[in-house]
């Protein structure tokens, strides 16, 4: 970090402990909603993936109010400890045991902390390097910031391993809350680093629609769109929250499609650019995020989990494991899907009293341990560490080739990494594809090496797609409207979540998991065609703007 900014390591320790909060929550978060037996709220898969994938596209929506109001009126520096406080309480909030009413304000306040949160972070760091010494370092300013990211999202996992399966759920959410509030502790010491690039709108060059018009045009209309969705007979995309979700979200998009039509004639082009990348990134987020929900299931019933003897201390002295013993006793009653049954007239959960645990449902006879034998088992959550861990190994291998590249004078452009990254990433689902293949859809255990070969594959395309979306809204995004366009970069990931939980409603639905797998290697091979069909307009906006 030696020629970068000096504020960069305070904001790298500030995301890398957000991060740490956000990435523990998530990782337990569908394993909390659907546990029975160790004080979890005992959902069904279907309603945790809707409440999931709900939950983590108002994370990303709310950006768009917070980047406005930093824009505007707070400033980033206040708007990103606002944030951080309100995200710490949430974590708090979630801890409390059993209460769907906490449980349901915290996940409300959350997504309103990360409104505040996380598009000004990224945007305070893009006006550091703003500064003519640091332009030509962006992609790899990004690029480092966002391994802080991941390094909080490699270590929580094992903290939330621990926390829950010693002490409880409500420990490991608590731990969550510790990490958020160092985070911000971090921040306010690094303060006087980044005073100078914590620019309003009011002080910058430029008008700019007004919090007022916003509220009126944007918010309001929002949220009555929503309430009104929700309200449908039936249904129409799913579920009344998707419904509610999606056509919300028509205002907002409505409102990004007016700045454009309202923008100077120099600055259409850039925006119009951005929301193009924007439309197309929207597919990437819907198949990478469900890293916690589908991938997650994969994770939890269909991968042997088995932890060798060799490193079966240390696992378990890093809070990586737990302990299932091979003896009848009383567990749900799970069909050939690993779904729980119900009793259609009391929707309780079907409980066997001589039954087995369901890990070792899908382990051929001759293969189970010895009546009585315990077993260790890697917690599940713990594949979700797999994903940032490569993050960082890969990161400095990938800045390095593309310094490479730009010493040749042969670097991709932004977009072109981004298209790069949508092919990789589709690749992934290949390899889950050949996995389900392998353990002959699920009858058997698939070796753990395939979740860890998925998430090897899709880390090199999130690498060239994620830090250099956020490096090009920065580049791109003219400076009055700089929270307003990195608050867009977050609606797209929104509206990715979204459907990443409509997806993810889905597994049961297909027999043939293959074809769950499948139907997300399309979605990204056509989103990847669509970008490289745009990629000579994109490149001739950037090349006019001066960008690269």
């Amino acid at each position: 970090m030696r020629n970068h900014p000096a504020a960069l390591p305070f904001l790298f320790l500030t995301e890398m402990w957000e991060r740490f909060g956000y990435y523990l929550m998530i990782g337990i978060f569908t394993l909390y909603m659907t546990d029975t037996q160790s004080g979890g709220l005992g959902f069904d898969r279907g309603t945790s993936a809707d409440v999931y994938g709900t939950f983590i596209a108002l994370v990303y929506l709310t950006p768009f109010v917070g980047g406005l109001l930093a824009d505007r009126i707070l400033g980033f520096r206040r708007s990103i400890i606002i944030g951080g406080v309100l995200m710490g309480i949430g974590y708090l909030l979630l801890a409390i045991p059993n209460n769907l009413t906490t449980f349901y304000l915290a996940l409300g306040v959350m997504i309103l902390g990360n409104g505040f949160f996380k598009p000004n972070i990224s945007t305070l760091l893009g006006n550091l390097y703003n500064e003519e010494k640091y332009k030509a370092l962006k992609d790899d300013g990004y690029s480092i910031f966002y391994m802080g990211i991941n390094v909080g999202a490699l270590i929580c996992n094992f903290v939330a391993a621990y926390m829950r399966n010693t002490y409880g759920w409500g420990y490991a959410f608590a731990a969550a809350g510790v990490g958020m509030f160092i985070g911000v502790i971090v921040f306010v010491m690094g303060m006087k680093h980044y005073a100078h690039a914590d620019v309003r709108q009011d002080q910058a060059a430029g008008g700019g629609t007004g919090v007022g018009a916003m509220l009126s045009s944007v918010l309001i209309p929002a949220v009555v769109t929503g309430v009104g969705a929700w309200y449908i007979p039936g249904n129409i995309f799913g579920s009344d929250s998707t419904d509610a979700f999606l056509f919300g979200a028509l205002p907002v998009v409505g409102f990004y499609i007016w700045t454009l039509q309202k923008a100077a004639p120099n600055e259409k082009p850039r925006i119009k650019a951005l929301l193009a990348v924007y439309a197309v990134v929207v597919i990437f987020w819907a198949v990478f995020k469900q890293n916690g929900t589908a991938l997650t299931t994969w994770a939890e019933f269909y991968t042997d989990r088995s932890m060798p003897t060799l490193i079966e201390k240390p696992a378990s002295f890093m809070g990586a494991t737990q302990t299932v013993r091979y003896e009848q006793g009383t567990y749900p009653r799970y069909d050939e899907q690993f779904r729980t049954t119900r009793n259609p007239e009391t929707g309780k959960i079907v409980t066997d009293s001589a039954s087995y645990h369901p890990y070792f449902k899908n382990i051929p006879a001759e293969s189970r341990p010895a009546e009585g034998t315990s077993l260790k088992l890697v917690s599940t959550e713990i594949f979700q560490s797999v994903n940032p861990f490569f993050v960082i190994f890969f990161t400095p291998v990938l800045i390095w080739f593309f310094s490479w590249l730009r010493s040749r004078k042969r670097e991709p452009s932004t977009p072109a990494k981004i298209g790069l990254g949508l092919v990789i990433s589709a690749l992934s689902t290949l390899v889950t594809v050949v996995a389900v293949y392998a353990c002959h859809n699920g009858t058997e255990k698939a070796s753990a090496w395939w979740v860890i070969a998925t998430y090897a594959v899709i880390t090199v395309g999130e690498l060239c797609l994620s830090p250099m979306g956020l490096s090009m809204v920065s580049k791109m995004a003219p400076a009055r409207l700089a929270g307003l366009m990195m608050g867009g970069w977050q609606l797209a990931t929104s509206l990715g979540n979204k459907l990443s939980g409509v997806l993810a409603t889905m597994w049961d639905k297909y027999e043939d998991k293959s074809n769950f797998f499948w139907v997300n290697f399309v979605l990204l091979a056509v989103s990847a065609t669509v970008l490289y069909l745009m990629l000579p307009w994109l490149k001739r906006v950037f090349r006019d703007s001066g960008v690269h």
